[in-house]
């Protein structure tokens, strides 16, 4: 990619949600092929990633397969086929965590560096790009400014800066979670979570008082940064990108559609700027992402820390407010709307907030209007489940709506169409005719059709019909933007021969448009290595294999320890480094204290303790560079159960006898 163009990056589950995301706007698409992709049950077979590749380079669009969790040595070899599998399938990148595929016989695929290989810091990211990453997806946790340093410091000639914009967030640094394999056994650096971070928990502070109960206080509203991307755009990202590879089809057709939207705006208001695929999408519906499942918004620490981007009540989507109850039957709820042109439909999920501040659903089985008020509209529903389960619904309950089965309705159909603009060009030649198409990249096709030539019986007429009959591009994958005659007079041609010119100058220019597809240049790493930015790499790096070993030796790391997930580490450890701040959100923060008369100098960041049922957790917290540590140790059962893959590195500190 240019250093000036500008992508939406979709996530896709399957191939077909990856063509809709092509069809929404995307100019690449994520997806997992068979394995070694960092979500489980979200694998998909080559041919299907064929499939994909072929429908979205039609578009100039690219696909991007994920091979982002941590390899067993064992592991290596089938990884290396898979690879070369993918790239004869016709995709474009494969998106990494180990870096022990450095170190293989990769087929000449241009490689990005996963979100799982946590760049925080310039450093890390200009030594991935010296390394031979073409793009690389920064943390999520990074402000504006740390962006563009980042930024400074890299050559956006050869390394492209990719930014999540939307979708869920994890509470840790990407690749700094351990918590799931601690308890579990399930790591997610292996594409296995076991999601910890949304369970309620009991916080203590140090001298044993509870100070939050049963609140999710490592659950994370979601990630939305809508009002942010002309600022990302100055800070250098250049690949914008939605998560949920989890996710159904109408979240993907939906999110795409409004970033689309969005990025199209600044890229007419930007003309340095360009798209980084071809077409222009039209859409039957208006984007709007408070339509699909979120537990709220938050820009998390892209404009700086902020108090509230915490989904403590409830990791559940809370939907919007419609109404109020007004009555509840043995039966149904009596409703009203907050808007006279708020309607509630047969199949709609509302929700409302117990007493315990949980969220409760209620779906409705059949809806009823029952009259108009002042404010709104009068409804009566019938819910699925009994009344007498609803626990805490009674008069005056707010009511959100979590699902709306009219706006689900309109995504299940045909929702959009992405057309490439092309210019056509009718001569007349001494044989016959001559159909030039010509699109909006500048790919060429021409057709001919040997007949005689007839003078139009009505030349007032004539040029009309024949550009009307020319424009008539259908279900192609183009649209007219100009049809030009250049003919000796008014002329008659029967609409079957002008139907089969146009049709074969079609098929000729997508030919061509096919034929002139090209692979994204893989990068060659600098000579000689550049160093690591660091001598001694912990657990922390997720080195699992022999040649993710000898990659970072290459690179000048003297001590290397091996991964979590290799069961060496048994004492208690740091499972998880956030930059969200328990004691920041409640308001616990020693930097919150200063300058508060009575409290300046009273308030510490002692540790703290979360509580989950028989799970205990320590909270510390490293104020330099503001962040939390969720500290603990993995359970006797995970370390009783044997290892996948037995490994050990050298483990001792520089200038001491190595030990193998």
């Amino acid at each position: 990619m240019l250093p000036h163009h500008i992508e939406l990056l979709s996530p896709a589950r399957d191939a077909d949600i990856g063509i809709e995301a092509v069809n929404h706007g995307a100019d690449a698409v994520y997806i997992g092929g068979p394995s070694f992709g960092a979500r489980t049950s979200a694998d998909n077979s080559v041919k299907e990633i064929g499939r994909l590749a072929k429908y979205a380079h039609r578009f100039g669009s690219r696909i991007f397969v994920t091979m982002n969790t941590i390899l067993r040595d064992d592991e290596l070899e089938p990884a290396r086929k898979l690879a070369w599998q993918l790239y004869d399938a016709g995709v474009d990148a494969l998106i990494i965590q180990d870096m022990g595929l450095l170190e293989i016989d990769l087929p000449p695929i241009q490689l990005h560096a996963s979100t799982q290989t946590d760049i925080r810091t310039p450093e890390k990211a200009r030594f991935l790009q010296d390394a031979g990453l073409s793009q690389i997806v920064l943390a999520r946790e990074l402000t504006l400014q740390q962006i563009a340093d980042i930024r400074a410091a890299t050559d956006p000639g050869r390394c492209t800066l990719e930014f999540f914009i939307h979708g869920a967030l994890c509470v840790a640094y990407s690749g700094q979670c351990f918590i799931s394999h601690a308890h579990t056994g399930r790591s997610a650096n292996r594409g296995d979570c076991s999601q910890a971070c949304r369970l309620p928990y009991e916080v203590k502070d140090s001298q044993g008082r509870i100070v939050a109960h049963d609140k999710h206080v490592l659950s994370m509203k979601d990630n939305n940064q809508s009002d942010n991307l002309r600022a990302l755009v100055d800070a250098g990202a250049r690949s914008f990108k939605i998560e949920g590879r989890y996710k159904d089809m109408a979240y993907v057709k939906n999110i795409t559609a409004h970033y689309r939207l969005l990025l199209d705006q600044i890229l007419e208001d930007r003309p340095e700027l360009a798209r980084s695929s071809s077409g222009r999408c039209s859409f039957s519906f208006t984007p709007d992402p408070d339509q699909n499942f979120n537990r709220d918004f938050t820009d998390y620490f892209v404009q700086g820390r902020k108090e509230d981007i915490g989904a403590f009540d409830t990791p559940k989507n809370p939907g919007r407010p419609i109404g109020y109850v007004t009555k509840v039957g043995p039966d149904f709820v009596e409703l009203e709307t907050d808007s006279a042109n708020t309607e509630i439909h047969n199949g709609d999920g509302l929700c409302y907030l117990d007493l315990q501040k949980e969220l409760t659903g209620l779906q409705i089985n059949r809806a009823e209007r029952i009259g108009k008020t002042l404010s709104g509209k009068a409804w009566r529903v019938y819910p699925k489940d009994p009344i007498d389960t609803l626990k805490d619904l009674r008069k005056n309950t707010v009511v959100n709506r979590n699902r709306d089965m009219d706006w689900v309705r309109t995504l299940e159909k045909k929702s959009a169409e992405r057309r490439i603009g092309a210019w056509l060009k009718l001569d007349e030649t001494p044989q016959g005719l001559r159909l030039t198409a010509t699109d909006e990249d500048g790919h060429s096709a021409t057709a001919t059709l040997a007949c005689a030539l007839e003078a139009a019986k009505d030349p007032a007429q004539a040029d009309a019909k024949l550009r009307e009959n020319l424009a008539r591009l259908g279900d192609t994958i183009f649209e007219p933007i100009d049809v030009a005659l250049n003919l000796s007079g008014p002329r008659f041609v029967p609409a079957s021969l002008l139907n089969s010119l146009r049709r074969e100058a079609i098929t000729q220019l997508e030919a061509a448009r096919t034929a002139a597809w090209t692979r994204l240049p893989r990068a060659q790493p600098v000579e000689p290595p550049a160093p690591y930015p660091e001598d001694t790499l912990s657990y922390l790096a997720n080195v699992f294999n022999h040649k993710s070993r000898d990659f970072y030796a290459r690179h000048g790391v003297k001590v290397i320890a091996a991964a979590y997930e290799s069961q060496e580490e048994t004492g208690e450890v740091s499972l998880m480094i956030t930059k969200h701040c328990v004691r920041f959100s409640l308001s616990l923060c020693p930097k919150q204290a200063k300058g508060v008369t009575g409290v300046q100098g009273t308030v510490r960041a002692e540790s703290m303790q979360l509580i989950h049922g028989d799970e205990k957790l320590t909270l510390r917290f490293d104020c330099k560079p503001c962040e939390m540590h969720v500290v603990g140790k993995m359970k006797p059962a995970v370390l009783r159960a044997a290892k996948a893959s037995p490994v050990t590195f050298y483990r001792t500190r520089p200038g001491t006898p190595a030990a193998v």
